[in-house]
């Protein structure tokens, strides 16, 4: 998803040890904030939140949507 600016590595960490989030239509949300220091856009940001909207099936988790959020939440990796 690099339009998004998000990375597939990023994905799956988001998956493994991301916080869950709330999500309709009964699918399950996980996000988490990354360390982003760059411009994104033209815009200088401290930070980026991912958030992946996911379903499970057969014990596996398939990835519906991601979103990156750029700013600054006071926390991150």
């Amino acid at each position: 998803m690099p339009v998004r600016g998000i990375s597939e590595d990023e994905i799956l960490e988001v998956l493994r040890r991301g916080t869950p989030a709330s999500a309709s239509f009964g699918r399950l949300a996980k996000e988490k904030v990354f360390h982003f220091g760059s411009s994104w856009r033209g815009r200088l940001y401290e930070q980026k939140k991912v958030r992946v909207v996911y379903v499970e099936e057969e014990g596996e988790m398939i990835t519906v949507t991601a979103y990156a959020y750029y700013g600054n939440w006071g926390t991150g990796t």
